[in-house]
């Protein structure tokens, strides 16, 4: 009898059980982008779905489950990566914004997998400032890393590779999965890719990818925030004013373009350390785009339109190279004979704003940066093609990769275990999630907040300016109407402050929510 037809069988006596295959310790391959938005992804559907931007994403999704509700702590890349490792809150780590340099001394799951027989491995982006610790192999981009011939960090051996860094991410774990053949432990790799974190360098393949499409706007491309509290009015982030031509979407230099205003130059300078071909393959491609570019004159509106769509195709380029890289490692496990006693996961450190709001970045609680794609495939376990909708954290990753290794789980952290409802249990769960960012004065200003959403309403406070925000995400899903203070919500504002504080003494954050004085507020809204 075929393993197909007993699952088959299984699943029409009532439940999508385990064979015995799946009975060994499982192996786990984490596959974790950066800034990925759930809404780039045509599984979550959304505006970009048309576009088919991750087919074999996608297709990963169609073998396990989509959790349709799963959402960061601190939308932020180091503070989410440092809550994934413990399973606690930033407060609690210590890794509350980029800068900190994460205490690898801590307890994290990669250690407890080692301890409980696992082979671990991190390939890619770290970006917690000290060595990984915890792993049988890392091999890591320094800081953001680059696109383009990144240097690498092999066990504290620095090199150089030449290619672009989502392929070499890809061919370095695929080699070590390869390593892995002959051992009889299970294993665990982080394979963690630096795209598509800005400034958005697409592989040689991909530059021409989109190039004659019009991507969809958002319905909020040019909100001006005016029913927000005041934080939204005073951030740096929005594609307007703050995304720059040059270091952010490629136009080389030209007279009146105010290069004193910056933004990220990494990916411009990426620029010089290409190899003589990537380079012109580069040029081949950009260099009509700009010259059409200069031609149009564009200003006002039609500027803001030509920046979205420049950087959107870019990031969408970008994200191509990690959905091939899940395409090449899914093939792999499938070749290998892996595939049946592996658990996939993919997922990102946050969302990422699309135009949303007229911005770029993250680090809102708002939902397009809250929300992070989270996608299991379990084989014999989680039924294929399910979709989940129960409130889910980063909080939750590093109880539940231990819950699914057998391995014992600390009850200092902070997070609830995923296994049940892979496992398709009915499980009581939480009915609101925390969330706290920490790091204003800081890149693109945005202020201090922390919040509770649940499955209908979110409350936000801005502590520090001792503003509020609050949503009907039933009725604005977009986040247009700031309710907070109308007539008609001061039973549910006062339900959520206090859901709100009870979370926050649950979660032991003793922050200091002090409201700063005037001339604070003054000097940073400059």
């Amino acid at each position: 009898m075929t393993r197909t037809l007993i699952a088959l069988l299984l699943l029409a006596a009532g439940g999508w059980a385990q064979t015995e295959t799946t009975r060994a310790r499982p192996n786990i391959v984490f596959i974790f982008s950066d800034d990925h938005a759930p809404h780039a992804l045509g599984a979550y559907g959304g505006r970009l779905a048309a576009l088919n931007p991750t087919p074999h994403i996608d297709r990963l999704a169609g073998q396990g489950m989509l959790f349709r509700n799963s959402f960061c702590t601190n939308s932020i890349c180091g503070p989410s990566r440092a809550v994934i490792l413990t399973g606690k809150h930033s407060h609690l780590n210590g890794f509350m914004q980029n800068g900190n340099r994460f205490d690898g001394s801590q307890q994290t799951f990669p250690k407890l997998l080692q301890k409980a027989g696992y082979r671990t491995a991190m390939i890619g982006k770290w970006h917690l400032g000290s060595d990984p610790q915890g792993f049988d192999l890392w091999d890591v981009l320094p800081g953001q890393g680059d696109y383009y011939n990144p240097v690498l960090i092999r066990n504290g051996e620095r090199r150089k590779v030449e290619g672009h860094v989502s392929d070499i991410v890809t061919d370095l774990s695929i080699d070590w999965l390869k390593e892995q053949a002959e051992s009889d432990q299970p294993f665990m790799l982080m394979c963690q890719h630096k795209a598509p974190h800005r400034n958005w360098m697409p592989a040689p393949r991909h530059l021409d990818l989109y190039a004659e499409v019009d991507i969809p706007e958002p319905d909020t491309l040019f909100d001006r925030w005016q029913d927000n509290a005041s934080p939204a009015r005073f951030q740096q982030m929005e594609i307007d004013r703050h995304l720059d031509l040059v270091y952010d979407l490629f136009l080389t230099p030209f007279d009146g373009w105010d290069g004193a205003r910056g933004g990220d130059r990494s990916g411009f300078r990426n620029l010089d350390k290409m190899t003589s071909e990537q380079r012109r393959a580069w040029d081949a491609a950009f260099g009509p785009r700009n010259a059409a570019f200069h031609a149009a004159r564009l200003e006002g509106e039609g500027l803001v339109r030509w920046k979205y769509q420049r950087y959107m195709k870019n990031y969408l380029r970008s994200i191509r190279g990690v959905d091939d890289s899940v395409g090449r490692l899914m093939a792999y496990l499938e070749e290998s004979g892996l595939a049946d006693n592996t658990i996939v996961i993919y997922s990102s450190d946050q969302g990422f704003y699309l135009g949303d709001h007229g911005w770029y970045d993250k680090r809102w609680m708002y939902e397009e940066s809250l929300k992070m794609p989270l996608i299991v495939k379990w084989p014999g376990v989680t039924m294929p093609g399910t979709v989940n909708a129960d409130l889910v954290q980063n909080l939750d990753y590093a109880q539940t990769f231990l819950e699914l290794t057998g391995a014992e789980v600390p009850s200092d952290m902070q997070g609830l275990s995923l296994v049940p409802i892979l496992k398709g249990e009915r499980t009581q769960w939480r009915d609101a999630i925390y969330y706290h960012y920490f790091e204003f004065p800081g890149v693109h200003r945005v202020a201090r907040h922390i919040g509770i959403r649940t499955d209908r309403y979110k409350l936000m406070r801005f502590y520090q300016l001792d503003e509020w925000e609050l949503y009907d995400l039933e009725q604005d899903p977009d986040e247009k109407m700031n309710l907070y203070g109308r007539e008609g919500t001061e039973v549910i504002t006062a339900d959520l402050k206090q859901r709100l504080e009870a979370l926050r003494k649950h979660y032991r954050d003793d922050t200091d929510l002090s409201v700063m004085p005037e001339d604070w507020h003054q000097k940073h809204r400059r």
